[in-house]
This record gives C-alpha cells, sequence and structure tokens, in this order.
C-alpha cells in the first residue's frame, strides 16, 4: 500500500443495494470490543474483514441482492474482537476491506476512510467495501 494512496471505495449499488444517508452517526453508540475483525493475507494483499459482532451469522436482504455475514469469512478462528481504535488500524494496514454493520462502518466514515456516499443499506444494515490504491 502507497503512503500517499487514497482509498478507492468499491461497492456495487446495482440490484437493490441502495446507498445510505449517514451512516457515521452510530458509530459512537458501539461498546468497546463490539467488532470482529479478521485479517488475511493474499497474493493480492492484506485483506481486512471487519463485522459488528451482532450481524455475525445474519444474513441481509434487498431485491436481488442478498448479504450474508458468513462466520467462516467474518467470525473465523482468526477473528480477534476489536474496539474503534483496532478497526481504524486495521483499515489502514489492509490493502483492500469488507465491512458489514452499521457502528463498524460508521466508524470508517468518521475517519474518512470509507465515502459514505459508497455505502450500502442492504436489508436493514450497512456495508462498504474498500480499496487502496
Amino acid at each position: 500500500m502507497s503512503d500517499d494512496a487514497g482509498p478507492a471505495d468499491a461497492t456495487d449499488s446495482a440490484g437493490g443495494a441502495e446507498p445510505t444517508d449517514s451512516p457515521g452517526a452510530d458509530a459512537d453508540a458501539a461498546p468497546d470490543a463490539a467488532f470482529l475483525l479478521t485479517r488475511r493475507e493474499t497474493p493480492e494483499g492484506t485483506l481486512v474483514a471487519v463485522c459488528d459482532a451482532d450481524v455475525l451469522g445474519e444474513t441481509f436482504e434487498n431485491g436481488a441482492v442478498s448479504l450474508e455475514v458468513e462466520e467462516a469469512f467474518y467470525g473465523s478462528d482468526d477473528a480477534e474482537p476489536a474496539d474503534a481504535d483496532a478497526v481504524v488500524a486495521g483499515l489502514y494496514d489492509a490493502d483492500t476491506a469488507n465491512l458489514v454493520g452499521e457502528h463498524c462502518v460508521g466508524v470508517a466514515v468518521e475517519e474518512g476512510i470509507i465515502d459514505e456516499e459508497r455505502v450500502l443499506d442492504v436489508g436493514g444494515t450497512l456495508h462498504a467495501q474498500l480499496l487502496w490504491l
């Protein structure tokens, strides 16, 4: 990851997912260690997956879009309980990231890591993807 590069939010709004208005407002309401954070090394670099702990195992749907917060991806044995500071640090260390949940997406928006115009509302939860260029 280059230090002078900014994030490129990679979200797909086709098929029923809708941009949301203001995800950052709820981030302060998240308690400490309210998130699960997983780091994986891939051929393309470090992939970070973050979710609000309370959405693990849930499925969210909006039209043709279905978002599963799978244990194998977000809550595997490698997942660590994390607070907002750990989420921010993990996102800055990542080459790519997937985030699910109002609170973790809100943290990323408040920190300026994710552009809130790129956040999707999928069936009542927030989803964002991050790609550092």
